[in-house]
């Protein structure tokens, strides 16, 4: 399976594990309707191991930790169970290691599915599958989402309340009356116990969302499409725009996006020889020949809301079909806005240029719990059309 991709389940009972060359611990949240817990008793882990519908194995040095969902148990409420996986090691991020997520028939134990995330860096903490409901039936989808601040980022994202153990004091400690994510006892007896986990963060911390207002994106940043804790599914512009260098000559310049399906293969291209596709989900301004003038020179609008489910990722580029090299444009930059307001939500501005024809601005990937993320690219590559961005914008997604 590729991120964003999924499969019908066949059998009632399934079993997802997660295994690594180094020690994970595996999890499962059940999730609502809105994406979050009913409770904390909807947090299965190696401390809690029993949730409705959802069990939890642990591996025990012998095997990967697994979690094995009853879609027949699990609750009418529950639209999702979320398998995750963090690592054990204090300190540890996924940088070179490369978890495999195996889907099994729970019964006889048969291969349904595999996934592998890919281009995993500074992530101590992943959501690699999720097992949910759609249109009466069970599905499995691959997901690959990274967190870097561990299992307590995860839980607190999703509504489980996370506490500490309790550290020595004069005072006898009360009971706690929340669940209590510790470090997983040591393999060995005798190895000393490992120091506290640093306290957990608010939910969504370490994440840029559209809270304060306008973001400014630097390369390889990303923001979230959120505000207010609710996604944007409105219509958004993305206003592209460019300068001749030094007062040099008209620079013709073509903005356009490209809609990818899970398995990151082309669906559509939206350009100036093609002003709308996805049934005109997305839609182009129209071509400017010379880059003059204040303001953005093509705008591409995306409803977000009307995009086909298998639209799973938006890659936005600028190519220079006559040749002019990007070392002729100056201030180049890409920004989003709200299509109904007009409100600036997103910038980037192209800085480092190099002497080749096209270039991968940005992209927006939909996340599996229907948010959209927008992350700065920057990346150049030879090409005067959009027919050669596709490949070059599929590896980026």
């Amino acid at each position: 399976m590729t991120p964003g991709s999924n499969i019908p389940l066949s059998v009632p009972r399934v079993v997802v594990d997660v295994q690594a060359p180094v020690r994970l611990d595996v999890s499962g949240l059940l999730l609502t309707a809105d994406g979050k817990v009913r409770s904390d008793d909807d947090f299965v882990f190696y401390n809690q191991p029993a949730g409705p519908g959802v069990t939890h194995r642990a591996g025990g040095g012998a095997g990967p930790d697994s979690v094995t969902v009853d879609t027949a148990a699990v609750p009418s409420g529950i639209e999702k169970v979320v398998v995750t996986a963090s690592l054990d090691a204090p300190g540890a991020t996924f940088s070179g290691t490369e978890p495999t997520a195996t889907i099994r028939n729970a019964d006889d134990g048969s291969v349904l599915a595999t996934f592998t995330p890919p281009r995993l860096g500074p992530e101590t903490a992943l959501l690699v599958v999720e097992v949910y409901r759609r249109a009466g039936a069970w599905k499995a989808r691959a997901v690959g989402q990274g967190y870097a601040n561990g299992l307590a980022g995860i839980a607190t994202d999703f509504g489980v309340s996370v506490d500490e153990p309790a550290t020595p004091a004069a005072a006898a400690p009360q009971p706690p009356t929340e669940p209590v994510v510790p470090p997983r006892p040591a393999a060995a007896p005798a190895a000393p116990a490992a120091p506290p986990a640093p306290a957990a963060p608010a939910p969504g911390a370490g994440k840029i969302n559209l809270d304060k207002g306008r973001v400014s994106l630097q390369k390889n940043q990303t923001v979230s499409l959120v505000k207010g804790g609710r996604p944007l599914l409105t219509s958004v512009r993305m206003g592209l725009g460019w300068e001749p260098a030094y007062r040099g000559k008209d620079i013709d310049l073509d903005a356009s996006v490209i809609a990818y399906g899970p398995d990151r293969k082309k669906i559509d291209a939206c350009y100036f020889g093609k002003l709308a596709i996805l049934n005109g989900a997305i839609q182009h301004s129209g071509d400017n020949l010379t880059g003059e003038g204040g303001g953005d020179d093509e705008a591409i609008t995306v409803h977000l809301g009307g995009l086909p489910e298998n639209v799973t990722g938006l890659v936005f580029t600028v190519n220079s079909f006559s040749g002019q090299r990007f070392t002729e444009v100056a201030k180049a930059y890409c920004r989003l806005l709200d299509a109904g307001s007009g409100e600036e939500l997103v910038r980037f501005d192209l800085t480092g240029a190099e002497s080749r024809t096209g270039v991968l601005m940005c992209k927006l990937i939909r996340q599996f719990s229907g948010e959209w993320e927008m992350t700065a690219l920057g990346a150049y590559v030879d090409s005067r059309t959009v027919r050669g961005m596709v490949k070059p914008g599929g590896q980026a997604l």
